[in-house]
């Protein structure tokens, strides 16, 4: 009876305790599976050995929990996740994630260095579009399976849109091709790339931060020169979200908005007015010039990686017309 409790007891502890190790990039991320159960009910702890320093002191959440670069969390099969993000040389060590009253592993990180890494994208495209974006990988991956991950509300995961994405691999200049056909508002968001390096972890090279602007419609407007145009955006279905207006010849890298809502704001040669209420961008250009005249874009920011907009092209007419205020009214159609 004594060896059989002593055998059962040494089989609870190995089966609570796992060791393993993992190894990413500087400048990179590494993407760990810790093969444990969540336990949304219990409080996640992290520490790194050699110095001790604590991480993420005994923090409890549903789904996600986070203290800087560290970051734990629960995939969609239950299992906990750790990520750590922008590695450094200093990262590297060991680690003890645990979960309260319920079991804890030993992590061994270790960090090289390497030029493939040090990468963070930005990519924007027109919904119904495609986008495409390259990843960088060390050429120690060569051989090993390319992934994409993407970050959602509290979570992080493969993504699969079998029908309209795809990759294509270019082993020769250890970099791999991304492409999403047929984009949608939803795609917008940050992707994580990299390499399946064993069962347990992924190492990330590559965040891409992928925008989508989705075109509503188009209106024309004209004033005179000399004069004052009234331009009234609505947005009805986003209220209290930030508005904005650029033009197109510049590459809307210049949006002017209020900076603040439901109050006259001045902005270059423009006045502007985000009105929560309505729903409105009003935009009141005080003396047209010829240099005014084009294309612009008057938009909301839905999210951090989706704008909606309605296409404004303005024609700045000359002759004896009298200095008067035109108001335009431009829709949003939805």
């Amino acid at each position: 009876m004594k060896i059989l409790l002593i055998f059962f007891t040494f089989y609870l502890i190995s089966d609570a305790v796992r060791c393993f190790s993992v190894t990413g990039y500087s400048g990179g991320s590494v993407l760990v599976d810790s093969g444990k159960i969540w336990f949304s009910d219990s409080a996640k702890y992290m520490v790194k050995h050699d110095p001790w320093r604590n991480i993420i002191n005994y923090k409890k959440h549903s789904e996600w929990t986070s203290e800087g670069r560290f970051i734990l969390f629960r995939n969609k099969y239950g299992k906990l996740m750790i990520l750590i993000r922008e590695l450094n040389t200093q990262d590297a060590g060991k680690y003890r994630i645990r979960v309260l009253n319920k079991w804890y592993i030993d992590l061994t990180l270790n960090v090289k260095k390497d030029s493939c890494c040090v990468v963070s994208k930005k990519v924007v495209v027109k919904s119904g579009e495609i986008a495409t974006f390259s990843c960088e990988y060390s050429q120690n991956h060569i051989n090993d399976a390319k992934v994409i991950f993407k970050e959602r509300q509290n979570s992080i995961d493969a993504y699969n849109e079998e029908a309209r994405f795809s990759i294509s691999d270019d082993r020769h200049n250890n970099f791999f091709s991304v492409r999403i056909t047929a984009v949608t508002p939803d795609d917008g968001g940050v992707y994580l790339c990299g390499v399946w390096i064993d069962k347990q972890s992924y190492s990330i090279s590559t965040t891409v931060h992928l925008q989508t602007m989705t075109k509503v419609g188009v209106s024309r407007v004209s004033g005179y020169s000399g004069g004052g145009l009234m331009i009234k955006c609505e947005h009805p279905q986003y209220k209290t979200k930030t508005k904005y207006i650029c033009k197109e010849s510049a590459g809307c890298s210049e949006r002017k908005n209020p900076g603040v809502q439901d109050e006259w704001m001045e902005n270059g040669d423009v006045s502007l007015y985000d009105d929560t209420r309505a729903g409105v961008l009003m935009v009141f250009f005080r003396e047209l010039k010829a240099a005014d005249a084009g294309t612009y874009r008057c938009g909301v920011k839905v999210s951090d990686y989706t704008k909606s907009f309605t296409q404004l092209q303005l024609s700045v007419k000359h002759g004896e017309e009298p200095q008067i205020l035109y108001l335009v009214y431009v829709n949003y159609f939805f």
